[in-house]
């Protein structure tokens, strides 16, 4: 049974949630309670699934409503091209990876050393891209070499 502690509505400020676009609210909801060990606290109209501190809300895609005029709400089209993901911080990479590879998740790499962390990139059924990072030379002030190309920071 869900409780008012499951859901995001706080009683003053705010909470940060994101939504996404599915195809199958069932089977993306699956997901994020299996892969990353959420809740699904309301199975749909919309679906919520608390992970950790927060929420992922999602609701399959549809046309203009009065609040969002001109707004056509669809899940990505292309894999390869991305303007925002989901980004997860965990404690243990190697152990988080492990885990969600025996469960069924598709990783682009292994985890990879960056300086700052180790980090890698999973898809979820939708094609979402999901960075799943662990804090390691950002810990004692080493930081990520800046893209190649662009101006350092000043």
């Amino acid at each position: 049974m869900t409780t008012p502690g499951d859901l995001p509505a706080p009683d003053q400020g705010l909470v940060l949630t994101h939504f996404l676009t599915v195809r199958d609210v069932a089977r993306s909801s699956r997901f994020y309670a299996e892969i990353l060990g959420g809740e699904v606290v309301l199975k749909e109209n919309p679906a919520i699934v608390k992970v950790a501190n927060s929420w992922i809300i999602m609701n399959p895609g549809g046309g203009p409503t009065p609040d969002k005029p001109g707004v056509t709400l669809a899940p990505p089209e292309s894999s390869d091209t991305v303007s925002s993901f989901l980004n997860v911080r965990v404690a243990d990479i190697g152990a988080f990876y492990a885990d969600a590879v025996a469960k069924g998740a598709e990783f682009l790499t292994e985890p990879l050393d960056r300086k700052a962390e180790l980090r890698c990139y999973m898809r979820d059924p939708d094609g979402y891209l999901i960075e799943v990072g662990q804090a390691t030379g950002m810990r004692h002030g080493v930081f990520a070499d800046p893209p190649a190309g662009s101006q350092p920071a000043v």
